[in-house]
């Protein structure tokens, strides 16, 4: 346990910038970029599949539900060989694999603004309705701010999620957390007790962000 110990430390002392500065940076850039991308995106899904025109709703339904129904590291995978060829310049690895987790997120936020848009009540609707205000204005007016509101722990879950999903972005050596731990490894030899600093490093982001989120969400509370 001392010799564990004592690696930690001298693994830390060396590697301190590729773990701490490199790997967190790369870990937090991708994951708010995906969930405030994917909130944006995920708000346009919704829309369009709570629209009345159905063909709209049907190619809504079918992203989602196969964004949904397909692992992640497999829609990464696409992502990293299909949008540079889809784009007429050269892209860096991290962006075709922050589109594939934008996409992902997106589907997912679709699902949870749905839920909120759904859990406000209809008579509220019919009141703007009544007043004068067409669909839109109801909706971005009345509506969403509300469930924006609603949906808030729910969209902190999913970045919470996202922290940790970016790890299979090592697959493509993009520089997060455990590309970071797969570069130390590679010269140090020493899996555990790399693996034990990227552990505790994603812990004490998520935990964090949780607090973060909790007093947030207290704060709402009060304010109703």
């Amino acid at each position: 346990m001392v010799e564990y110990f004592e690696n930690i430390v001298k693994i830390l002392s060396r590697y301190w910038y590729t773990f701490l500065v490199t790997g967190v940076g790369y870990t937090l850039l991708l994951s708010l970029i995906t969930v405030a991308a994917g909130s944006v995106i995920g708000v346009f899904l919704c829309l369009g599949r709570m629209a009345k025109f159905k063909p709209l709703n049907w190619i809504v339904i079918a992203i989602v539900e196969v964004v949904r129904g397909t692992p992640m590291l497999l829609q990464l995978y696409i992502g990293y060989f299909l949008v540079p060829k889809l784009l007429p310049f050269s892209v860096p690895d991290i962006v075709s694999v922050g589109v594939a987790l934008v996409i992902n997120s997106a589907c997912y936020v679709s699902e949870i603004f749905r839920s909120g848009i759904q859990a406000v009540d209809r008579g509220q609707t019919e009141a703007a309705r009544s007043l004068g205000l067409s669909g839109s204005e109801t909706m971005m007016r009345i509506v969403l701010p509300q469930a924006i509101k609603n949906i808030l722990p729910a969209l902190g879950n999913e970045f919470v999620t996202i922290i940790k999903e970016t790890s299979l972005a090592s697959t493509f050596f993009v520089g997060e957390l455990m590309t970071s731990y797969l570069i130390v490894k590679g010269n140090t030899y020493l899996t555990m007790e790399c693996l034990l600093i990227v552990g505790v490093l994603y812990f004490v982001l998520n935990f964090v962000l949780s607090k973060l989120l909790g007093v947030f969400e207290r704060r709402l509370k009060t304010s109703d």
